[in-house]
């Protein structure tokens, strides 16, 4: 199965969803054009009030369609951008990836994978019983986080739907995802 980005979503705004587009711009350092999280220091507003001096490790938010499949699967109804992600993308682990894994999106971008999203209460404002559909246990019961990846832009460039995505690994020893 090949990879490919499936939608692309923006917010001017601090709203929960993000409105889907036929093509986002990709500014290297700073995240995507008109996004409200777009910055080089942190744009969340939970981290502005803890520091608003630490650089944004959240400047692209990537979700897995096929958690989309997943949730849907499960009574409930999200598409693209309702969980707030800037690309969701269809045949990559996203979840599965090492820390610094650089994804090539479209002729020109590249995203470099900073960390696990983690999944926050708005989710269950936006449907009842999400946050736990998209938190789980590993055989050894660790917390598994599913609600998608964050990352910084180091190339920028346009990204739109269809748009290949060809994953780079880091070198080894990877080191695995962790919420940031």
């Amino acid at each position: 199965m090949n990879s490919i980005v499936t939608a692309v979503s923006q917010s001017p705004g601090h709203t929960f969803s993000k409105q889907n587009q036929d093509g986002i711009v990709l500014l290297a350092g700073l995240g995507v054009e008109g996004d409200t999280h777009m910055g080089e220091k942190v744009q969340h507003r939970s981290r502005v009030a803890k520091d608003p001096n630490q650089p944004n490790l959240r400047q692209v938010h990537l979700i897995h369609a096929e958690l989309h499949d997943e949730l849907n699967a499960n009574g409930f109804n999200v598409s693209a951008g309702q969980m707030g992600e800037n690309i969701t993308t269809r045949g990559v682990d996203l979840l599965g990836l090492p820390t610094g894994t650089r994804l090539h999106l479209g002729s020109t971008a590249i995203v470099e994978v900073t960390g696990l999203r983690n999944p926050c209460y708005q989710l269950d404002d936006f449907q009842t019983g999400l946050m736990k559909a998209v938190l789980d246990k590993d055989e050894q019961g660790n917390l598994l986080r599913k609600a998608g990846v964050m990352s910084v832009v180091l190339v920028g460039g346009e990204v739109h739907v269809g748009d290949m995505v060809h994953v780079e690994l880091p070198p080894e020893p990877h080191q695995p995802l962790q919420p940031v």
